[in-house]
């Protein structure tokens, strides 16, 4: 028998002063048996970073052609496809080709620096795509987090976020590796 996905609830205040956007999202997070809670609240934060109403959880882990979060617009076309993690190449450029923008949040410290360095040349190619990453301490720190049920406050000026949940705060400063304004 297959196991079963933990269901996690999270409700998020975000307070992006960069876009003014603000609003409270709840949300349900499936984690999947095989992923850590460091992977699924870096899916978290990689909602936080890009929040929008129509922002939405693919299928991930279970399913190679929807990422892990994405944007459609009401015709179905996809404006924005989120991955987390160490993502093939291959599938970066098939994402490039379906969405107006694609963003890869990597963490792991020295494994994702080892993927950067043997994909960095390839990815440049590829206009539309944004590489970001979470230093260790801070994603270690963030999976720290993890309830089943969660409320956080989250606020988000020049690319850094800070986040308030049960009490203790927690500060994240995602790394830019590239960017379309940066090629």
């Amino acid at each position: 028998m297959a196991l079963k996905s933990t269901i996690f609830k999270a409700e998020l205040q975000i307070a992006d002063l960069d876009r003014n956007y603000y609003a409270t999202h709840a949300l349900t997070v499936a984690r999947h048996p095989s992923e850590t809670d460091e992977r699924m609240m870096m899916r978290v934060l990689a909602f936080m970073l890009h929040a929008d109403e129509s922002l939405a959880f693919g299928k991930g882990l279970s399913a190679e052609d929807e990422p892990d979060l994405w944007q459609r617009d009401l015709t179905g076309a996809v404006e924005l496809w989120i991955e987390v993690g160490l993502p093939d190449e291959k599938r970066l450029r098939r994402a490039c080709g379906r969405a107006n923008r694609v963003v890869v949040l990597t963490y792991g410290g020295r494994i994702a620096e080892m993927w950067w360095q043997q994909n960095q040349s390839a990815l440049r190619k590829l206009d539309k795509l944004t590489v970001l990453d979470i230093p260790p301490a801070e994603s270690q720190a963030l999976a720290a987090l993890a309830q089943r049920s969660m409320s956080l406050q989250c606020t988000l000026q020049e690319t850094e976020v800070w986040l308030i949940a049960e009490g203790e705060s927690l500060h994240l400063a995602p790394q830019t590796r590239m960017a379309p304004e940066m090629n």
